[in-house]
Order: C-alpha cells, then sequence, then structure tokens
C-alpha cells in the first residue's frame, strides 16, 4: 500500500542527461520539495541525491504494467523517459496522480492521448512533448496574441553538432523516413523530413538552410492558436551535415537504412552527443491584427548551455503550470498541451533567470490590446 505524500515530484529518468538538470532546477526553486528519483539503476544516483537533498532514488520500471506501485505515491510524475507501452501514463492517470511528459514525438502522443481519453481523469495530464518541453510552443502563442487572424507559423531549429544529447533523443530524431501531417492553408497535408528547404538567420550568427522536421508543435499549435499553417524545420550548425542527411533523405539512402539491422547505423548518423553548444530557435508568424492588416512577427531564442538545458527548463514551467508553483492555480484535471493557458510571465522569468535570451516577442501593451478585443 502506498503512502501519501502530497508534494514529492516522482522524476521518471531522474539522473539522466536530462532528469539530472531537471532535478537540480527543481531544488534550487523548490528547496524543501522532496524528490524521488526514478530509473532502473538507482545506485549511480548516489552522487546526485547527495548534491540535492531532501531526494531519494528508486527502482522504477515504465516496462512494468504497474510502474507506480512504489511505497510513497508521489503527487506528480514528470517523465523524461520514453514510455512505449503507455504503462506509467496510465498508471498515473488510473491512481490520480498528476503527469507531466516531455518524451513523445507526434505520432506517439496522438496514440497516448486517445488512450488516455478513454479513462476518467482526477488528476491534470501535460503533454508537454513539443520542442524544448514546450518552450517553442509557447513562445509561438505568446507571439501570436496580438494577431486578429494568425496566417501561418514557422519554428525554425538549430542544433548544434557539438551539443549534448540524451539517448532518449536518437528515438525523438529516428524518423526520418516516416512521412508525418502538417496543416497548411486549414487543410491536413503530408510531408516528408528533410524536404522543402528554407534559409534561416539564427540568433547566435548562423545562416543555413532548415528543412521539414515531424515535431508536436505542427499538431497542437493549429488548435491552440487558431494558425491556419505551421510547419517545423530542423538544421545542423554543419552545413555539410544538414546536406548529407537532406541528400540521403532524397535519393532514399534513409529508407533503405531503415531495417532492424542499420539500427546501429542509422541511429550513429543522428546522436553523436558532444560536450555543449548553444541551441536556436526562431519563430516566425503572419498575420492580421485587429484592423485586418498584414504583419509580421519573429521571435528568436538562445540557449548557450545548449538542448538539454532548454529541455529541462520547459519541463520545469510544465511541472510549475500543473502544480500551480508559477503563481496561476493549479491545473484542472484533463488533457494539457504548454501552450493551452501557459503562464507566460512565469515561464518567461524562468529561462531568463537561466541564462536564455529571448528576442522579438510583443511588448505588454500588445497582450493587453489584444486580450482586450
Amino acid at each position: 500500500m502506498a503512502t501519501d505524500s502530497s508534494n514529492t515530484i516522482l522524476i521518471a529518468g531522474g539522473y539522466g542527461v536530462v532528469g539530472s538538470q531537471i532535478a537540480e532546477l527543481i531544488r534550487q526553486r523548490h528547496p524543501t520539495i522532496p524528490l524521488l528519483l526514478g530509473g532502473r539503476n538507482p545506485g549511480s544516483a548516489k552522487a546526485l541525491v547527495e548534491r540535492l537533498g531532501n531526494a531519494k532514488a528508486i527502482a522504477l520500471d515504465v516496462e512494468s504494467a504497474s510502474p507506480l506501485n512504489l511505497a510513497v505515491e508521489p503527487a506528480v510524475v514528470l517523465n523524461v523517459v520514453n514510455d512505449p507501452h503507455n504503462y506509467l501514463l496510465l498508471d498515473c492517470a488510473r491512481r490520480g496522480v498528476a503527469y507531466v511528459d516531455v518524451t513523445r514525438w507526434t505520432e506517439r502522443m496522438s496514440d497516448s492521448v486517445v488512450s488516455i481519453a478513454l479513462e476518467e481523469l482526477r488528476a491534470p495530464v501535460m503533454f508537454g512533448s513539443a520542442w524544448m518541453a514546450g518552450v517553442a510552443a509557447i513562445l509561438a502563442q505568446a507571439a501570436s496574441e496580438p494577431f486578429d487572424v494568425v496566417d501561418s507559423i514557422d519554428l525554425s531549429i538549430l542544433f548544434a553538432i557539438a551539443d549534448k544529447a540524451g539517448p532518449n533523443s536518437a528515438e525523438y530524431m529516428d524518423r526520418l523516413n516516416t512521412p508525418f501531417d502538417i496543416k497548411v492553408n486549414g487543410k491536413v497535408e503530408q510531408r516528408m523530413p528533410f524536404s522543402d528547404p528554407k534559409k534561416v538567420d539564427f540568433p547566435g550568427g548562423y545562416s543555413g538552410k532548415v528543412y521539414r522536421f515531424d515535431v508536436p508543435d505542427q499538431m497542437t499549435l493549429p488548435s491552440t492558436t487558431g494558425a491556419r499553417s505551421v510547419s517545423g524545420r530542423i538544421g545542423f550548425d554543419s552545413a555539410s551535415a544538414t546536406g548529407s542527411l537532406a541528400f540521403m533523405a532524397k535519393v532514399g539512402i534513409m529508407k533503405l537504412l531503415d531495417r532492424p539491422v542499420f539500427d546501429g547505423l542509422r541511429r550513429g548518423l543522428l546522436y553523436n552527443p558532444g560536450e555543449g553548444a548553444a541551441h536556436e530557435i526562431v519563430i516566425e508568424i503572419e498575420g492580421k491584427d485587429n484592423s485586418g492588416r498584414s504583419r509580421k512577427n519573429k521571435v528568436t531564442v538562445l540557449d548557450p548551455e545548449g538542448q538539454t538545458h532548454l529541455t529541462a527548463c520547459g519541463a520545469v514551467i510544465q511541472l510549475e503550470r500543473v502544480l500551480g508553483l508559477d503563481g496561476l492555480p493549479a491545473s484542472e484535471p484533463g488533457i494539457h498541451f504548454p501552450e493551452k493557458r501557459p503562464n507566460i510571465d512565469a515561464a518567461l522569468s524562468l529561462m531568463r533567470e537561466n541564462g536564455v535570451v529571448i528576442k522579438g516577442l510583443p511588448a505588454p501593451s500588445e497582450f493587453r490590446s489584444a486580450k482586450a478585443v
């Protein structure tokens, strides 16, 4: 029988590359909240547990049909590992435990939403798997507020070759032969990864091509912002690396490699983590204001500490939103997405306090006038 602990946070994958950064950020912001760091090898978390204080590493297996059969039932589970069978998601739903996930790509997230919609939810479920745990989606939603009509949102991502990456990111990226749906002028159309190049100037000074990429933002932003078209593209800070992947996708090499026997080779092309480098995002919005005039907005994001750090910031933003630790009431039971009623002021404050540089957001007066219309 589990013991109730009304404010304990369980991080599934809590001592991995991303999970450990999340744990440390939570501890900085909330010194007294108990933390459980779940994973298959809790002994490897000893140093992190000692550094955090008021924390404990526990054995957690998301491949088990009932992963939360634990001595302590947490208030919330923040999931940073792949949950391929939805066991952890469903166990949280059936126990009334709040759940935040930052690991699902679009197809898996869509399937999970359908599964969880059949449950009688007694706690919030935050699908925070949009790019960088919802950071891009939140900023796109905020940047679109002054628009009366949003015609298009373009997300462009610059992934540094030397950046850190957790092993779960390999699965997230490993779909270069899988077509995906996007909204174009209000209609669903299918695109292939690494098609339709576009040249983008990034805030750190790099300029280069980015290509179509499957991100969950393309599924949720049309609904949450009313955008008629949403596209996501990615490129690497090496023109040759980006061009090589685009070429292999175009001529069918990635399709040939899309077999289990080539898993190691294929993922080796996509997952070669370095010691760390900046992560950059450009968000471009076009539409009309409440006078019918055309307008554009461009928001840029630069995290000098890289994509794992930005993901950690996004995950903590979603966690605080669900629990009401950001100054607004806690989220109601049900299905949530990062850009659905975000606390943009709290999110911006968290990111900027942690060195993330954000430029181009509308002035506060534009937010107020847009909301008053």
